[in-house]
């Protein structure tokens, strides 16, 4: 998947302007999928359009600039099935975190306590969106079935942590002045 086809999807569901495309992904619904940024945003738009898969008018705001609103058009929704069709790409996960955690054992062992409980804060919380999420929009079978699926990643990886973050703790230097080198 790319921004194309992100840029598509959110407009598969409704009108949207560029910055509220990049709100949902990056805090909204569409998060989980693929990172996207305003630099890589608003290109694609221009590409679509020129393309004749969306549209855009201007709508006047008061007191604000005018801003763009951009449309699927039929052209569009079929170009979506059809990516969406096409073979997927590897799905990406990364985690600094997991960077922290693997490196364990050259920090102090309350610095390793401290992020350790903050990865599990984060993992709580963000299970929480989900849930949120779900309350709000759940109600195609499609939306809930991938709620579902990221909720059930949360709560594993919440597990994990409470399970296991005691070893991750364990492992870090219990010196707090000892070299890291060592």
């Amino acid at each position: 998947m790319n921004v194309r086809t992100l840029c598509l999807s959110i407009l598969f569901e409704g009108e949207a302007t560029g910055y509220e495309i990049r709100r949902k992904c990056v805090e909204g619904e569409c998060a989980y999928f693929i990172e996207a940024s305003f630099g890589s945003i608003y290109p694609a738009l221009n590409k679509l359009e020129q393309e004749g898969l969306v549209t855009s008018r201007t709508q006047q705001q008061s007191g604000k600039p005018a801003k763009k609103v951009y449309s699927i058009t039929d052209a569009g929704r079929a170009a979506f099935a059809d990516e969406l069709a096409a073979p997927l790409g590897e799905d990406v996960f990364r985690s600094p975190f997991l960077l922290f955690a693997r490196y364990a054992h050259i920090l102090p062992r309350e610095l390793v306590e401290t992020r350790a409980a903050e990865q599990l804060d984060k993992l709580v919380q963000d299970r929480k969106k989900l849930d949120n999420v779900a309350a709000e929009h759940g109600s195609k079978a499609g939306d809930t079935w991938v709620l579902n699926y990221g909720r059930a990643i949360m709560e594993l990886a919440e597990r994990h942590m409470r399970a296991h973050m005691h070893e991750l703790i364990t492992m870090a230097r219990a010196e707090p002045n000892k070299d890291a080198a060592e």
